[in-house]
């Protein structure tokens, strides 16, 4: 059941109008009143041929009237409006149960509180099986303001009672960190325009989009300018920024003007302190990550960033920071990935705009590593390799599976529907990212006899998981990633175990292609081997060969691998 309380009006009037008429597409039928303040005298157009709009109007105005004829200020903002609807496969409710409904929602809003006969007139409208409209004028009769602060939350707490209470589809309790439902008007507006997306809706998309390029709130605006949006900031005498709004580009009132939403009002995380503490970290320490004995890419390094990710997590803080932070690393990499995969990135960016935030405000200095590592990819001038790109959404998907699982932990509802959204999509584009490079590793898979001792390596390193890696489809492929490694001095028995610490393969869907990923960041850079690097400081002291010994040195053969050389020692 859903209660979404409309933003105040002023007419009383033109609101019974729309309660009572047939509807923009003629979908009301028997308007009636269901309960109010007082059923007995009420006026009931729906009901009573000789009542009129107008004298309902007047019945619930009249407080209102009474204190605007007393006090010099009069109240334009006394129309409280709230529909109240059922899920598509609820039953359909009968006028009693309605009517109880919304006796119990404008108790919880603070409308008319129970036991309290001073409180708002109000009157709750039926015109379809699946909901109602309660409307109430916010004088009370005693000529105060009804505290309506809050309201919104009170009224959700209700909803969820009333679903138990009525077997109702249960929907998840709100805790304020979702932002605002477009309102009639702005998807009306849309709709006119041809707009996919409300206003506030793109531009929030706009922001997310925007936060990986920048170091700083300044920077943020100036990128949003660059890129057609409109911006307008508010600051001090001292120049500094105070605040901050941005339009739409077409996006005008009736005057012709630009329309300019805050950012508080375009989604709670937006405001300009939670976007100057976010963004305006300065670089803690470094502490190391993996092994790097050549330059690593963005995409490379965005991963050693990721393998971190649990490191220093001494508390929710810094847990929420990180989260934060892998929102805008899932925004990035859709931004720079290949086409074919932007549909799939994009949507989970999207998704995971709710998972980003809740109530635990986020160390955000905790996650300076992974917020550089977003922003180097977003500023990145090439695209990844396959399997650079693979590596890292699979790590992605690892990632967003702790993060799915701390929600969950902590009760978070909503974030947790979000997460597991995401994972979805993330799913999709790591599997198509990683296919091309699976295939091509299987069409040069070692030897049978290399293949049954690297099964040996499998079945020691990792034995509770060895059956499902040997017969996922996607074994001679890792094979030959571990062959690979073996080759540069890399041992498969340690690294397969290494990589079953870093990513459990217990939820693992397919655990070959993930060990795949895995072991080719690992093992991208040859081990050092004191033996091989002594043996080069020899021989580079020693004398070239005689070109008679270099004519009678015999034609050399291809050596055996190293997982056949370990096959045939033992």
């Amino acid at each position: 059941m859903i209660a979404a309380i409309k933003p105040a009006g002023s007419n009383t009037r033109g609101l019974l109008a729309y309660l009572y008429g047939p509807g923009r597409h003629d979908e009301h039928t028997d308007p009636h009143i269901v309960a109010g303040f007082a059923m007995l005298g009420m006026p009931d157009p729906g009901r009573d041929p000789d009542a009129t709009l107008t004298q309902l109007a007047r019945h619930l105005d009249a407080p209102v009237h009474l204190r605007n004829s007393e006090f010099g200020k009069k109240v334009t903002d006394h129309v409280w409006h709230c529909p109240v609807r059922t899920a598509p496969e609820d039953r359909h409710l009968s006028d009693t149960e309605w009517a109880d409904i919304a006796q119990r929602i404008v108790e919880a809003a603070g409308i008319a509180p129970p036991g309290d006969d001073l409180g708002c007139r109000w009157i709750a409208v039926r015109h379809a099986d699946d909901h109602i409209h309660i409307l109430a004028t916010t004088v009370r009769e005693d000529g105060r303001r009804p505290k309506l602060h809050d309201s919104g939350i009170r009224v959700g707490d209700a909803c969820r009672q009333i679903e138990t209470d009525y077997g109702l589809r249960q929907l998840k309790k709100g805790d304020r960190t979702a932002g605002r439902r477009p309102t009639q008007a702005e998807m009306h507006k849309a709709e006119r325009l041809g707009w996919d997306q409300t206003s506030r809706d793109w531009l929030q998309d706009r922001i997310h989009a925007a936060i990986p390029h920048a170091s700083n709130t300044e920077e943020l605006l100036a990128y949003l300018q660059a890129d057609g949006i409109a911006v307008k900031p508010r600051r001090g005498p001292s120049g500094d920024l105070l605040g901050y709004a941005i339009g739409r580009p077409g996006d005008l009132n009736k005057n012709g003007e630009q329309i300019f939403h805050p950012g508080g009002k375009i989604a709670p995380d937006l405001t300009l302190p939670k976007l100057k503490a976010r963004l305006e970290t300065t670089a803690p320490e470094e502490h190391p990550t993996a092994r790097r004995d050549q330059p690593a890419t963005p995409w490379h390094q965005a991963t050693d960033a990721l393998d971190t990710l649990h490191q220093g997590m001494a508390d929710d803080a810094h847990i929420q920071a990180h989260i934060t932070a892998l929102g805008d690393l899932i925004e990035a990499t859709a931004q720079k990935a290949p086409v074919h995969l932007h549909s799939e990135l994009r949507a989970a960016s999207r998704a995971f705009a709710r998972a980003q935030r809740s109530q635990i405000r986020a160390e955000n200095q905790a996650a300076h590593t992974l917020r550089k590592a977003a922003r180097d990819i977003a500023h990145t001038a090439t695209g990844p390799d396959a399997s650079a790109l693979a590596t890292l959404l699979a790590t992605l998907v690892w990632a967003t599976i702790v993060a799915t699982r701390w929600h969950e932990a902590k009760n978070h509802a909503h974030q947790t529907e979000a997460a597991r959204q995401t994972l979805h999509h993330l799913q999709t584009a790591a599997d198509r990212a990683l296919t091309p490079v699976v295939d091509s590793l299987a069409t040069r898979q070692p030897s049978d006899q290399a293949r049954r001792t690297l099964a040996h390596d499998v079945r020691a390193a990792v034995p509770d998981h060895a059956d499902r890696i040997l017969t996922d489809p996607a074994w001679p492929a890792l094979a030959t990633v571990l062959a690979d490694a073996e080759a540069g001095g890399h041992k498969p028995h340690q690294l397969l175990k290494e990589a079953a610490t870093q990513r459990e393969l217990t939820t693992a869907r397919q655990p070959a292609r993930v060990l795949i990923t895995r072991i080719q960041h690992t093992s991208r850079n040859p081990a050092p081997n004191p033996r091989a690097e002594a043996a080069r400081s020899r021989s580079t002291m020693a004398p070239a060969p005689s070109a008679h010994q270099a004519r009678n040195r015999q034609p050399a053969t291809a050596p055996p691998t190293p997982a056949e050389q370990r096959h045939r020692r033992r």
